[in-house]
């Protein structure tokens, strides 16, 4: 199968380029020079002189605090990027794998959310992202929505300074030899590498459709940050922060847990606790990756 995977230097599209790849799939690299997601233009051009099969979209405009300074253009990304990917897609006749986010949820429901739960974003990101699936989910039958929580990979992302949660953690430890972090938010950290290899098994089925697709397991930033140190045995002071140390910019869901239902059913679900996740990562090398 010819797979074009956009959003191919970034923190997840890096993996998924590699995890494809691994299962012998002839697969097409697409960054942000190859192709501009706001311009219909591009996007038909680029993706018909590939003519892939499959289209996977890891590419996004998700720096929470930048989309709500700018919504026309986290809109015309998240938005009518996806729209356009799901209108070419759909002319080529060719399958689109999208993946969105936990932040489409508000918070409120404090248990599990399971696919068949209404959506209410708090913020400009979590709108423009749940734009883009209803664009996708209406423009094309032959299509796979992936939401996911708390991404972390080895790729570098410049929209978080660089370094993921596990290494900036590392990085505060050595610096500093206390670290506080916050313990109000609960989430379900899930490594790319993870989120990589369930997207593989659901590219092997046509059951399309919207799909949650986290690790196993939730905690907080803090539960986080100490599982980190847990395994890396590195001697730090870890605290919880103030309710007021960390002042967010932007509303965000205290509780953004996904239940991944649908992948269960189906019995395609391969994902793990959370924790060998990131024992995995802490295990492995560093490839070599560009920042997105």
């Amino acid at each position: 199968m010819k797979i074009a995977v956009i959003g191919a230097n970034g923190q997840l599209g890096s993996d998924a380029v590699l995890a494809f790849q691994q299962h012998g799939e002839e697969v097409v690299a697409l960054t942000h020079s190859d192709l501009e997601l706001q311009m219909i233009d591009s996007v038909s051009t680029c993706l018909k002189s590939i003519r892939p099969e499959l289209v996977v979209n890891t590419a996004a405009m998700h720096h929470v605090e930048t989309c709500e300074l700018d919504p026309q253009r986290a809109f015309a990304v998240n938005g009518i990027g996806s729209r356009n990917l799901a209108l070419v897609a759909r002319e080529l006749g060719a399958v689109l794998m999208h993946v969105s986010t936990d932040y489409v949820f508000d918070g409120k429901k404090n248990s599990p959310y399971e696919e068949s739960d209404a959506a209410n974003p708090l913020n400009v990101y979590g709108n423009t992202k749940l734009s883009g699936e209803y664009f996708v989910r209406s423009t094309l039958k032959k299509h796979f929505v992936l939401r996911t929580s708390a991404i972390y990979g080895h790729s570098p992302c410049r929209a978080k300074g660089g370094l993921n949660f596990i290494e900036l953690m590392l990085k505060l430890a050595r610096e500093r030899g206390e670290v506080r972090v916050v313990d109000s938010e609960i989430v379900s950290p899930t490594s790319t590498a993870d989120l990589s290899r369930q997207m593989v098994a659901l590219s092997r089925c046509e059951y399309y459709g919207l799909y949650h697709a986290t690790a196993e397991g939730s905690c907080s930033w803090y539960g986080f940050a100490e599982e980190v140190f847990r395994q890396t045995g590195v001697k730090v002071v870890l605290k919880v922060a103030g309710a007021n140390e960390f002042p967010s910019k932007v509303p965000r869901p205290h509780y953004s847990v996904l239940e991944n239902r649908a992948l269960k059913v189906l019995g395609l679900n391969v994902f793990r606790p959370w924790q060998d996740g990131v024992r995995e990562y802490l295990s492995s090398s560093v490839p070599a990756g560009s920042v997105c």
